[in-house]
């Protein structure tokens, strides 16, 4: 609920008793001796007694008068505040919100529901000049609302302007049981989701434009969406999936087991050779890959940036963990935790022991079984150890059971993975030093640094036609490592390991009733702060399926809903009024030299902008997306197969772009996407249509809203192409020192500067503790954020009053609600689990420090809100971290 405060009382009720005290005609006249009542020396005056309406008008006009001098006072007072620059006023304005809403199921018809809700809102006094224009646009209003509705205006701005901006939708909005975080993101998602919902929804076509009239004219249109409704309802259906249990999955572990082990001799199953065991690694390490199954090592397909930006090229790294990050490991209770989610998983996915022999025995491989067993009985041939042990000496070891097996491997799994994760790179090395994870080398380099692993076997397996010759390495220590930990590891531990990825990325996909599921969730909700058995609504979880393995697809029918009129073209102009306002500034930087600042201006012209949606599966094209996703195979009823499918053919896309020039048309989000990104070997900012929209973006918003709001996204992209790593591309993608050294000295100092701001800041551990944030992890993204000040400058640029109107009820300036608006994009609550994941894993800072830390570095922050020298968020200038 919003911060609802008791409005004032109004003027009536408190001159109440001013009418009690009124003479009425039929009161008693006045005892002999009291004094003469106003009226009655009043009557005596005009020499005739008063009626009793002009009784009624006198006190009606002397009230009038009364409160006349009141709001006379009240408004002096005021214009003394605002020329004097005081501080902010605690006045109250009642804000009526009107919302409709439309819900259609498949069992009802459709139905709107009207709600009207009457709010308490506190507003700041008045700091704007009167007889500015106003904006009473139904847009408008709403969006006054909201703003209203959000703020709180009990926090200073100037110390606190995160929660100032954010405080009444933060408690307004808590966290969904099932989620460990909720802010605006979540939010648009949500909805969007939801609009998805009803496209997928086969008895809702006629309530929808695109779906319906596309299916009617165009075949491949029915074919697209057989395919995405026949994926959402293969998800829905939970009864089903709980029916057929572990089943699907058992059937991937098996085939694992199979691998791993290989169709070879009894004696070859139990005594290998090196060349069965590099043989075995390499094919199921192939299975767990094709499968999207991570596993000893990850890769993706992109551009060779040192040589050729626009080439692509196979890069291989490191890991994803088990856990979220390496921290993770040194935490008992979280490793106790681990230790039973994985021993769990082993247990319902192990089949009985002989599943592990080879499937079928030929008479002389079961002689040769039957002798190898016999050895292991008689050996060795006495008593051992001969002087005897009370304790083991002649008593056969107890065999360990299925349960005390999954104990000990999961245990050793863990260890495994703590080495994994010793020999892999921090993660502000992986994500923020572009020159230290390039490292380029032939084939046979790689080849000879695993030699426990054919490399031959597995690029076949994936890219026949296309074998690459050069291998990019983020780390050139870590297959080395992998190859020592290998050869110390047992061969149990290894398929467990294996068996397990699997149960981890691929359990969600099961009946919520099976016990994987549980094993795997009942890690999530402590890692994320989600309440225990909590679950969320299913039809949100499988719009969310369809869009990861049919997005582009989707993405089809939400933008043909969503993005249309002048959409495109106002998200442009705001993107290309912030690359010319980046262009101006870089004229007065002074770290930076005339060379370096030209250089930098041609990268900004050389951006490739794309707004909306790919064309590289064509969205305008039906033809052209059913063709894309042709190789996946949907049935109604089989939703773990389906994501099986769509998942093994993403992985053959990825491949087949090896030796291929990047696609230019081509996407790395859905067109559905809240969010955006800058993608530095193509040097194009990416804008999906999915992010804009409100708090983000609306076409007939005011200038100083949509700027602030989307403005600053299309900044922080910008930026990105000037951050710490960002820089180090030159306009064509290519990896190279491009600015002199005179001005790299001079952003490195900047660097510095903001890498010490936010590792100054803390997010509370939930166990009365404080985790610091990792500044050299988030400095990319926080200067990204120091792009805001190129959003402010671009609105500046092209303002003009008589467009920019102010929208109702809201006292502040257009300069103060540019920054409102910036700061309400990033209002999220989130549970302490969830944000100790987030400074440890995401490269960007948690929200409140994205807001608080980018502000404090604009003085025309400070300007706009009138703050004090000594103001938290006003330092002095000498303090500021200034890029721009």
């Amino acid at each position: 609920m919003a911060d609802v405060r008791a409005p004032r009382p109004s003027t009536d009720e408190e001159t109440a008793p001013l009418l009690q005290n009124a003479s009425h005609p039929d009161d008693a006249p006045a005892e002999q001796g009291e004094e003469p009542s106003y009226l009655d020396r009043l009557a005596a005056i005009v020499q005739e007694p008063l009626s009793p309406l002009t009784k009624l008008l006198l006190i009606a006009t002397l009230v009038f008068l009364l409160l006349s001098s009141v709001f006379i006072g009240l408004f002096a007072g005021a214009q003394h505040k605002l020329n004097s620059g005081e501080g902010h006023g605690r006045s109250t304005v009642t804000v009526t919100s009107t919302a409709t809403t439309t819900a259609t199921t498949t069992s009802q018809a459709t139905t709107t529901a009207v709600t009207t809700t009457t709010v308490s809102v506190p507003l700041p006094g008045p700091t704007i000049p009167p007889e500015e224009p106003v904006c009473l646009s139904p847009s408008c209003i709403s969006l006054a609302s909201s703003v209203l509705l959000g703020i709180d205006e009990s926090e200073d701005p100037c110390e606190n302007f995160y929660d100032f901006a954010n405080g009444g939708w933060l408690k307004a909005n808590p966290i969904p049981s099932d989620k460990g975080k909720f802010g605006h993101f979540e939010e648009i998602a949500q909805q969007n989701k939801r609009l998805l919902q009803q496209i997928l929804s086969e008895d809702s076509s006629s309530h929808f434009s695109a779906a319906s009239s596309l299916t009617a004219s165009n075949p491949y249109d029915e074919q697209l969406l057989k395919k995405l409704r026949g994926l959402y309802d293969s998800c829905i259906d939970e009864d089903y999936l709980n029916e057929v249990g572990e089943a699907p999955l058992k059937e991937v572990t098996d085939k694992i087991r199979q691998l791993f082990h290989g169709k070879t001799t009894v004696v070859d199953h139990f005594e290998p050779t090196p060349e069965k065991e590099r043989e075995r690694l390499t094919t199921t390490v192939a299975y767990l890959h094709s499968r999207g199954i991570g596993g000893l090592f990850s890769y993706v397909i992109d551009g060779d940036v040192g040589n050729d930006p626009n080439f692509m090229t196979l890069w291989i790294s490191q890991p994803d963990l088990g856990l979220p990050s390496k921290e993770y490991y040194e935490e008992e209770s979280i490793v106790d935790l681990y230790q039973s989610t994985l021993q769990r998983l082993l247990v319902t996915l192990d089949n009985e022991d002989d599943a592990l022999l080879p499937e079928e025995l030929t008479e002389e491989e079961t002689h040769k079984l039957v002798v190898h067993e016999e050895r292991l009985r008689v050996w060795p041939p006495w008593p051992w150890p001969p002087w005897g042990d009370d304790d083991d000496g002649d008593k056969d070891s107890p065999k360990e059971n299925r349960t005390e097996r999954a104990h000990r491997l999961a245990k050793a799994v863990i260890e495994f993975e703590k080495r994994i994760a010793n020999a892999s790179l921090d993660l502000d090395v992986l994500y923020q030093d572009p020159v230290a994870t390039y490292n380029p080398v032939p084939f046979k380099i790689v080849s000879d640094s695993l030699p426990q692993f054919d490399f031959s076997t597995y690029f076949s397996a994936f890219a026949p036609r296309n074998f690459p010759s050069t291998i990019i390495l983020t780390s050139t220590t870590y297959l080395p490592s992998l190859s020592a930990i290998l050869n110390e590891t047992d061969r149990d531990v290894l398929e467990a390991y294996f068996v397990t990825r699997a149960g981890l990325e691929y359990a969600s996909y099961l009946g919520l009733d099976t016990e994987a599921w549980k094993a795997v969730r009942s890690l999530n909700e402590v890692l994320n702060g989600i309440k225990k058995g909590a679950v969320g609504d299913r039809a949100e979880y499988c719009v969310s399926q369809v869009e990861n393995a049919l997005g582009f697809a989707l993405g089809r029918y939400f933008v043909r809903e969503t993005f249309g009129g002048e959409s495109r073209k106002v998200a442009r102009k705001v993107i290309t009024d912030i690359i010319g306002a980046f262009k101006q500034s870089l004229k007065k930087l002074e770290w930076m030299d005339e060379e370096s600042a030209a250089a930098a201006a041609g990268k900004a012209d050389a951006l490739r902008v794309k707004v909306g949606y790919p064309l590289s599966p064509n969205t305008e094209d039906p033809r052209s997306l059913a063709s894309y996703y042709a190789r996946v195979k949907i049935n109604n009823d089989t939703f773990f197969e389906n994501i099986l499918s769509a998942e093994i053919s993403e992985q053959v896309r990825t491949w087949y772009q090896i030796g291929k020039q990047r696609d230019p048309l081509s996407w790395e989000m859905y067109a559905s996407t809240v969010n955006a990104y800058f993608n530095p070997p193509a040097n194009e900012i990416v804008f999906p249509a999915g992010i804009l929209r409100p708090p983000f973006f609306q076409v007939d918003w005011p200038g100083y809203i949509n700027y602030g709001s989307f403005g600053h996204v299309a900044a922080h992209e910008l930026t990105h192409a000037f951050d710490s790593a960002g820089r180090l591309y030159n306009q064509d993608g290519k990896l190279e020192e491009w600015w002199t050294n005179t001005t790299s000295e001079g952003f490195n100092v900047r660097q510095k500067c903001i890498v010490d701001q936010y590792s100054n800041y803390t997010v509370d551990d939930g166990k009365g503790g404080k985790i610091h944030v990792n500044g050299n992890l988030t400095s990319g993204e926080n200067i990204g954020d120091s792009g805001l000040i190129q959003a402010f400058r671009a609105w500046k640029a092209q303002y003009s009053e008589d467009t920019e109107v102010l929208l109702p009820g809201l006292n502040y300036t257009r300069e103060q609600l540019f920054f409102i608006s910036f700061a309400r994009s990033w209002g999220q609550n989130i549970k302490p689990e969830a944000a100790v994941a987030r400074v440890r894993t995401d490269p960007h800072s948690p929200n409140r420090y994205r807001v608080d830390g980018t502000v404090s570095n604009i003085p025309e922050f400070a300007a706009a809100f009138n703050c004090s020298p000594k103001a938290k968020l006003n330092p002095p200038q000498e303090k500021r971290c200034l890029f721009w």
